[in-house]
């Protein structure tokens, strides 16, 4: 996978956590305490994903970049 093609899964990725964390906004004007917590479990997994995506994008820049000086 290119850098590229990482950023874009990581921008991909932060507009399912931009979405759930807009679900969890609406959830609390409501009292189902069950379903936020399945909610903010799903940010946390979001925003793992989103790191491991990020991370992977700078590993394959550097690399790309050092295969473009040699």
């Amino acid at each position: 996978m290119s850098s590229e093609e990482s950023l874009a899964r990581a921008e991909q990725l932060l507009a399912r956590l931009e979405s759930t964390r807009g679900e969890l906004e609406k959830l609390s004007q409501t009292e189902d305490a069950d379903r936020a917590l399945e909610i903010l479990g799903e940010l946390a997994e979001l925003s793992r994903a989103v790191e491991e995506e990020l991370q992977r994008a700078k590993r394959e820049a550097e690399e790309e970049a050092a295969d473009a000086r040699s």
